[in-house]
C-alpha cells in the first residue's frame, strides 16, 4: 500500500474535526484540496471512510476503525516533532563529559559556567575519569568525550588540543637550598618524591621525563590527587611536581618553594578527546563549539 503521509494527515484533521471547511482552515489547504484527498484516500484503501450530510461529515465504521490507529500515529509523530524542535532549540539534552582534576582546574569549569549561562536546560553530568579509563567510557557511550591532560595512551581516539599549562617542582622550606642553582633530574632523584599514583597522565609524564634523563623515579609519597601535592610538601615531606595553578596561591604565600631545573619542565596540555566513529549529538556539537577548539594533535 502507497499511501502517502499527506492523505492520512489530512483524513486525521476531517476526523477531528468533522468538518471539511474547518480540517481545510487549519491545514491551510483550500476545501476542494481537502475533499480531493479524502475521495483518493477512499479510492486507495476501496471503502467510504467518512458518511457526508449537510451538518458536515461523520466517520463510517471504517473510517472509525481506521482513525483508532491513525491518531494514535499521528499524535506519536507530531509528538516526535515536537521534541526534536525542543531538542534542536537546546530546550532539552544531556552531555556527559569525563574530565580529569587537572582539566577541570586549569580548564573546564569557566566553560561549563559559560555553556550553562546559554543553554541552561541541557543536563551536564561531569565524570571524573583518568586516562586509562577514558578510552573504553567513551566508545561504550558512559561519556560522550572527555577533556583530559597530556599524555594518554589511547591512539583509537580523536585528540584535539585545547591549551598548554605548565608545571612546577615544589618543596616545603626545608628544601629552600635547592634554589640557589637550576638541579639536574639525577640530583633531585635523591630527594623524597611525592608523585600521583600510577596509571595517572601525571605520573606518565614524570615517568617519561625521568627516563628521558637516564633516571628511574621511585616516589616515597603517592596521592591520588593532585590537589594534595601542595599541602603535602608544604610540611617539609619531599619534593613534588604538580600543574601551576595547583601551587600558586602557596608560592604566592611562601609557604612552598619553586626549583628549577637546568633543563625547564615540559608543558603540558589539555585535550578533547572523543570517539572519531561516532556522530556527537547536537548538543555536544555545541558544546564542543564553546571549547573553541584550535588543532588536532598529530
Amino acid at each position: 500500500m502507497s499511501v502517502s503521509y499527506d492523505s492520512y494527515k489530512i483524513f486525521y484533521y476531517v476526523a477531528y474535526y468533522q468538518n471539511i471547511t474547518l480540517a481545510a482552515k487549519a491545514l491551510f489547504l483550500t476545501q476542494p484540496t481537502v475533499s480531493h484527498y479524502i475521495l483518493n484516500l477512499e479510492k486507495e484503501l476501496n471503502c467510504k471512510l467518512f458518511l457526508r450530510s449537510k451538518r458536515g461529515v461523520r466517520l463510517s465504521p471504517e473510517g472509525e476503525l481506521l482513525f483508532e490507529h491513525i491518531s494514535k500515529a499521528y499524535n506519536e509523530i507530531s509528538q516526535g516533532e515536537e521534541k526534536l524542535k525542543e531538542y534542536l532549540n537546546m530546550g532539552k539534552g544531556l552531555i556527559k563529559i569525563g574530565a580529569s582534576e587537572t582539566s577541570l582546574r586549569n580548564y573546564l569549569i569557566p566553560v561549563l559556567g559559560r555553556f550553562k549561562e546559554k543553554y541552561p536546560n541541557i543536563q551536564l553530568r561531569i565524570c571524573n575519569t583518568t586516562c586509562q579509563l577514558v578510552g573504553e567510557s567513551i566508545r561504550s557511550g558512559s561519556l560522550d568525550f572527555a577533556i583530559m591532560t597530556t599524555p594518554f595512551t589511547d591512539n583509537g581516539l580523536s585528540a584535539h588540543r585545547l591549551v598548554d599549562f605548565s608545571m612546577a617542582c615544589i618543596a616545603g622550606p626545608t628544601f629552600a637550598h635547592l634554589m640557589n642553582r637550576p638541579l639536574t633530574y639525577q640530583e633531585v632523584s635523591k630527594y623524597p618524591m611525592i608523585c600521583l599514583e600510577p596509571e595517572t597522565s601525571g605520573r606518565q609524564y614524570l615517568e617519561t621525563l625521568f627516563a628521558t634523563h637516564g633516571v628511574h623515579l621511585k616516589p616515597d609519597i603517592e596521592l591520588s590527587s593532585a590537589d594534595l601535592i601542595t599541602p603535602i610538601a608544604e610540611q617539609n615531606m619531599g619534593i613534588g611536581f604538580v600543574p601551576r595553578i595547583f601551587a600558586d596561591q602557596a608560592l604566592r604565600s611562601q609557604r612552598v618553594v619553586e626549583l628549577t631545573f637546568t633543563e625547564p619542565l615540559p608543558k603540558r596540555s589539555i585535550c578533547l578527546l572523543s570517539d572519531p566513529e561516532r556522530q556527537q549529538s547536537f548538543a555536544c556539537q555545541k558544546f564542543m563549539v564553546e571549547l573553541k577548539i584550535p588543532q588536532k594533535l598529530s
